[in-house]
């Protein structure tokens, strides 16, 4: 989704958002239920002082009996002892409440971006992505830990205050509220124009986050090119960008809360005004003004409170909003409810007519056909852009075909379980990721059933030892994150390794000797000839002495097949082959 989708995002309504929020809760139930009950108590206990304050006036001060003063000023003090422990067990109960759904939430995301098609990621920034699962959830979790304590707080506070205005006097409790449409009005207002901003807010920050990624990814380039400066004004506006939205916020919030005490000061008068003159003509007691005004405060104490929370609220839902669409994503690749049984032995794989189009109609491949049968090494290459990395992503389901079919001894992939073909393939590309831990951990991606002894025999077997003998701690070494303390050429050795320790059944060779020194070229080159070794396997190459001994050679040529056989055969053409081999061997006599 583009950064103009992101903008026109977010239509949904609140109550819709809020009803999904807490299906969260349904786990956990029992500690929503203790929550729930602590928070009556504790806000009853709160609503119980102004009561306090009319029983003393009008029983105690005005009559001036000190008689069960002490009584009541004991009362008293318990009811607020008790309500400040009973807050003290809330907010720790819904902080622990918060914290296990803010996990599930953040689980639940990542198990998502998993099962995500990898033409989501083209799409989609890591900084971007990052800020959904780091920065939108932090947000969330502020709302659910203290914020839905404060929110409940407040609605119970707002009914319990109105409650009690009306067992002290119907009247004077009309007449106090007549400001709830100007009240309504101004939140209304409000609301609206924080929603729209707070998105925009989140928007620019995922922004910010996507062109930081990209920077630190891309330093060695930038500081090559001299692109320090130029870098800096476009990550500047950027910033700027978001500054202005923050600062439109601030201002919403700067605006809100003064018209919020506005309207809460023209109640107090005109309550004191109506109370006051019903106090003279003695149809009310002071004690009961006093205890009124003490509502009044409570039932506006949760409205003042929302200026506060307001932006706390509206950055919730934007998140959420943010959030759900990555769980909604129908973009994950499709399981199949009743596999085909695989095959014991894959004994052919054949590409019938097989068309991909990443966007469209633009295709990369079209109506390519071909067959490898078990135990066959075969080759492709042809012009970078000729769709040779594409054969191998389709035959892996890193994307879907638009047409044709890929068949594995007759059952078309698509019908097969996913994670059992993944586990008969094997690649290796040429930019190989490392993750940051070990080298055995590495080699074994923390598999539990890969044994050291496993570990130890598939280094040996690719020339990897020599390698690790020389590392500090051996196959404990550390890895830095993206294996950034390891030659191309150390990677390149423990992805084999990795390939041999998970003996595939397939194998596929993506220019995995593209970016290598000669010395290590040539132990690479001996540990292929022995990760090849009974395995069918495909190889992408470009250069073409290191393919020359396959069973077959497959020219592709702007996403089609050109020319197919071994390297003999193709020289004899005088083809397309034909003229990739003058290319790189010029100055050679061509057999």
């Amino acid at each position: 989704m583009n950064h103009q989708e992101e903008d026109t995002f977010g239509k949904a309504y609140d109550a819709r958002l809020v009803r999904r929020l807490l299906g969260y809760l349904k786990p956990y139930k029992k500690l929503a239920g203790w929550s729930l009950l602590l928070l009556i108590a504790g806000r009853t206990m709160q609503l119980l002082s102004p009561m306090f304050v009319q029983i003393a006036v009008d029983r105690h001060a005005v009559p001036l009996q000190a008689e069960g003063l002490l009584r009541l000023c004991v009362l008293w003090l318990t009811v607020i002892i008790s309500g400040v422990l009973l807050e003290f067990a809330l907010q720790y109960i819904m902080g622990l409440l918060g914290g296990r759904v803010i996990l599930d939430i953040r689980l639940q995301l990542f198990r998502k971006l998993q099962s995500l098609r990898l033409s989501y990621f083209d799409r989609n920034p890591v900084g971007r992505l990052l800020t959904r699962v780091m920065g939108d959830v932090d947000v969330l979790g502020e709302m659910f830990g203290p914020g839905v304590v404060n929110i409940l707080g407040d609605i119970f506070f707002l009914l319990g205050a109105v409650i009690f205005m009306l067992a002290y006097n119907f009247k004077l409790t009309v007449v106090s509220l007549l400001i709830i449409p100007l009240l309504a009005v101004v939140t209304f207002y409000f609301r609206t124009r924080m929603r729209a901003n707070w998105r925009r807010v989140r928007v620019r920050i995922a922004r910010v986050n996507a062109n930081l990624n990209e920077n630190i990814q891309g330093m060695r380039t930038v500081q090559l090119f001299g692109r320090e400066k130029r870098n800096f004004s476009r990550f500047k506006k950027l910033n700027l960008d978001h500054l202005q939205a923050v600062l439109k916020s601030v201002f919403y919030h700067a605006v809100f809360q003064p018209s919020m005490d506005i309207i809460r000061v023209l109640q107090l008068v005109i309550i004191f005004f109506y109370g006051g003159s019903m106090v003279l003509r003695g149809e009310l007691e002071i004690g009961v003004l006093l205890a009124f005004l003490g509502y009044a405060e409570l039932f506006f104490r949760p409205i003042r409170a929302l200026a506060e929370k307001y932006n706390q609220m509206q950055a919730a839902m934007a998140s959420a909003e943010r959030i759900f669409q990555i769980v909604d994503s129908q973009e994950t690749m499709p399981q199949v409810e009743r596999p085909l049984p695989f095959p014991e032995k894959i004994n052919k794989i054949e590409f019938a007519d097989v068309s991909l189009a990443y966007k469209d109609d633009d295709r990369v491949l079209q109506e390519v056909s071909f067959e490898i049968k078990r135990g066959e090494k075969v080759a492709l290459v042809g012009e970078t852009g000729a769709g040779k990395t594409s054969i191998a992503s389709l035959l892996c389901r890193f994307y879907e075909a638009s047409g044709g079919e890929i068949l594995l001894d007759g059952r078309d992939i698509k019908k097969l379980s996913l994670d059992d073909l993944r586990r008969r393939i094997g690649i290796v590309q040429q930019d190989v990721f490392l993750f940051s831990g070990n080298v055995a951990d590495n080699i074994s991606l923390r598999d539990r059933g890969i044994k050291q002894r496993a570990i130890q025999r598939a280094a040996k077997a690719v020339n990897l030892t020599s390698v690790i003998s020389a590392l500090p701690g051996k196959f404990k070494a550390e890895v830095l994150e993206g294996g950034s303390n390891f030659s191309a050429g150390q990677k390149q050795l423990i992805a084999f390794a990795r390939a041999l320790a998970f003996d595939p059944e397939i194998l596929i060779l993506d220019e995995a000797t593209a970016n290598i020194d000669t010395e290590t070229e040539l132990l690479i080159q001996d540990a292929i000839g022995k990760l090849l070794r009974e395995r069918t396997s495909i190889i992408v190459a470009h250069r073409l002495s290191t393919i020359q001994k396959c069973d077959k050679i497959i020219v592709m040529h702007k996403g089609r097949v050109k020319e197919m056989g071994t390297h003999q055969q193709l020289l004899k053409k005088r083809g397309l082959y034909y003229k990739l081999y003058l290319l790189q061997y010029k100055d050679q006599e061509v057999a």
